[in-house]
């Protein structure tokens, strides 16, 4: 079984040696995907919704929301941020899923 949440967050960033417009430093709405799989326990959840909501909260959003991503990651592409977010989330619950869209219309998925 699989449940998800969405999250969002705010950030800035420039992409290090890009030839266009991304040189410069911009920010972006991020959208966050987060999807779980697993059986569902005594209590009817594979996780409860809060619960996620702690974690991610905790684990991702407080340390990247409203923050220069170039001084958290050497190369702040959608792609390195997903894989790290996938990463850190995965040590702490049964990840299926990592969906981060960079504003309304690109996105990267990592799936497990």
């Amino acid at each position: 079984m699989r449940i998800g949440r969405i999250f969002h967050f705010d950030a800035a960033h420039f992409l290090p040696g890009y030839k266009g417009k991304c040189k410069r430093l911009h920010g972006h709405t991020y959208k966050l995907e987060i999807v779980v799989e697993g059986k569902k326990k005594e209590n009817g959840m594979v996780i409860d919704f809060n619960e996620l909501k702690t974690i991610v909260r905790e684990t991702v959003l407080d340390r990247l929301d409203h923050q220069n991503m170039n001084e958290i990651f050497e190369n702040p592409t959608a792609e390195n941020m997903a894989e790290w977010i996938f990463d850190e989330l995965n040590k702490k619950i049964p990840l299926c899923s990592v969906r981060l869209w960079e504003g309304r219309d690109k996105w990267v998925e990592i799936e497990k």
